[in-house]
């Protein structure tokens, strides 16, 4: 994806065009939760269908603080030699319990990465998102 930055600025806001192109190339990222104010991350491989984002995970911190406090942050990111892109979703979480729902989401081929029992599905419906652009380079002279 080429991005054009204006008046040489190395910093790019992207739009939710943008942002959800990268979301959806894209199969990792960070969950941020939340709980009586102390905050916690988990890293997450995902898929993204109809501008949601869909994620596994087994009971534990996660699933227990995600269910206290439905609002979420999710991030992903990628960086090659000479340039990086940073989006983050706010959003709202819920365990998907709906059969219907867990069939359309069990079609999406959501694997986990690692060889546990993850049983709980997670949507994400976004509240917002942005993202950022980033070419890389040297800092420049005074």
């Amino acid at each position: 994806m080429m991005f054009e930055h204006a008046d040489g600025n190395p910093v790019l806001e992207l739009d939710d065009e943008h942002s959800w192109r990268l979301l959806e190339g894209t199969q990792h990222g960070r969950l941020v939760v939340s709980v009586a104010g102390e905050p916690d991350i988990f890293p997450v491989n995902y898929v993204t269908s109809g501008r949601k984002v869909y994620l596994r995970t087994a009971p534990g911190n996660k699933l227990a603080q995600l269910t206290i406090n439905a609002t979420v942050l999710f991030e992903t990111d990628g960086i090659t030699s000479d340039e990086a892109w940073s989006v983050v979703l706010r959003g709202k979480a819920r365990v998907l319990s709906n059969s219907a729902e867990l069939a359309a989401v069990e079609g999406l081929g959501l694997k986990s990465w690692v060889p546990t029992l993850k049983d709980f599905y997670v949507e994400i419906e976004p509240l917002s998102v942005s993202g950022r652009h980033f070419q890389l380079g040297e800092e420049p002279e005074r």
